[in-house]
């Protein structure tokens, strides 16, 4: 069972390279277990038995089963739909050195090295005129297309010790050294006759082409892109498929930057979703619901152990990691640990505490920010990883599995 899990997460990642593609993703496989999609500029008539999903932007989902426990309310299970990536800027076309290239943009905290020397591919968003009609398309290119190459080190003697990288000049990506109609090029991923088509506006990323895989000579680890936070996205939506409980999926874009747009944790979405749900039991339904905010933690990495709290550095494969931080970095406090910790136990699923060193800056979640817009009591919890924001991330395959199983039965606690 737990391989054909992580089989499952590696193929829903490799379909995943932006987050519209995430989405566009879930809702098919939520549409063919039944869900029926909502428009939030329709009116809503919920029934009780059916289950339900909206989308904004396209690049953010929430899914829920209906009603809600009058009891407990929901286990809302909170993600990120983005990953650091580099972005393709709107004029991205240039020529150097007799090559062609396309300028990008970072987007979030990108950890840049990593993207050197990859078989790049793009792909996102396209919104185009067909004749004078505005419509929208995703693309997927899905070949390599693009390289980074890196400066030889005979050109850079100190490329191994004290090398920085210019995230404007150094990272271009070369495309070719022919000539190039770059809306042409675009429009005809859309289809083959390009002659009606004007490009008006685009959101493309570019991603490793290299697939996920299952590493490690007891093949007991993963490697992908996007694990931080795809992996959670697809936990989630797992529980909330198999789950006898009331449960809410919320995964959010833009966490990477900040959540601070209308498609953010940090936004209306949620908010407005719950109170349409809920009606004037709104306030009620938040004092009994508890949100699982699930986004990947350190594991402490093999070759820089102290870069980690000693005594609260999870491990790969050692179990889910509770993430605690007392200046609320984190959401957690021993109310929602304990509930989560007694389910666990109760499965047999180990865990694990996260605290970054006392000395170190801590990262965020979407879960401080969501507990703080919905008045929601929240737990911060996340599978330990290897290489944070690189290209290619690495995770362990008992871990995933054992968050599932928990979220699943959260909702007897």
């Amino acid at each position: 069972m737990m391989r054909e899990f992580n089989e499952e997460l590696i193929n829903f990642i490799d379909a995943s390279p932006t987050p519209f593609h995430a989405v566009e993703w879930m809702a098919k496989t939520l549409e063919c277990r039944g869900f029926i999609a909502l428009s939030e500029d329709e009116t809503w008539e919920l029934e009780e038995g059916n289950d339900y999903y909206v989308t904004r932007n396209d690049s953010s989902i929430i899914a829920f089963t209906y009603p809600p426990c009058q009891e407990k309310g929901y286990t809302i299970v909170g993600a990120h739909t983005d990953s650091p990536h580099l972005r393709l800027k709107p004029n991205p076309l240039t020529t150097s050195a007799g090559v062609k290239r396309f300028g990008v943009e970072p987007y979030g905290g990108v950890l840049l090295n990593p993207w050197f020397d990859r078989d790049l591919s793009l792909a996102g968003r396209v919104v185009y005129l067909e004749g004078d009609v505005r419509r929208e398309a995703l693309i997927n290119i899905n070949r390599p297309i693009a390289i980074i190459p890196s400066l030889a080190i005979h050109l850079d003697r100190d490329a191994n010790s004290s090398r920085s990288i210019n995230a404007q000049s150094d990272i271009v990506p070369i495309i070719a050294t022919g000539e190039v109609d770059f809306e042409t090029f675009i429009l005809s991923h859309i289809q083959e006759d390009t002659d009606n088509l004007t490009l008006l506006a685009h959101e493309l990323s570019f991603y490793d082409t290299q697939k996920g895989s299952f590493i490690g000579i007891n093949s007991d680890l993963i490697a992908s892109a996007r694990l931080d936070n795809l992996l959670s996205c697809y936990i989630g939506l797992q529980a909330l498929l198999e789950t006898s409980y009331p449960m809410m999926c919320a995964f959010m874009d833009h966490e990477e930057v900040g959540s601070e747009s209308h498609i953010g944790a940090g936004g209306t979405f949620v908010e407005e979703t719950l109170r349409r749900i809920a009606g004037d039991e709104y306030e009620k339904l938040m004092r009994h619901s508890i949100m699982v905010s699930c986004d990947n933690a350190h594991a402490q990495h093999p070759n820089f152990p102290s870069k980690h709290e000693s005594e609260h550095a999870p491990l790969l494969n050692g179990g889910v990691a509770i993430k605690i931080n007392s200046n609320q970095r984190y959401a957690t406090n021993s109310r929602t640990q304990g509930r989560f910790v007694q389910c666990a136990r109760a499965l047999h699923v180990p865990t694990q505490t996260f605290i970054t060193r006392s000395d170190m800056g801590c990262g965020s979640t979407i879960g401080p920010i969501t507990s703080t817009r919905l008045g929601v009591e929240t737990i911060d919890v996340g599978i330990p990883q290897l290489a944070m924001h690189s290209i290619r991330e690495v995770c362990g395959t008992e871990d995933a599995y054992g968050l599932y199983r928990i979220l699943v039965h959260l909702g007897d606690f």
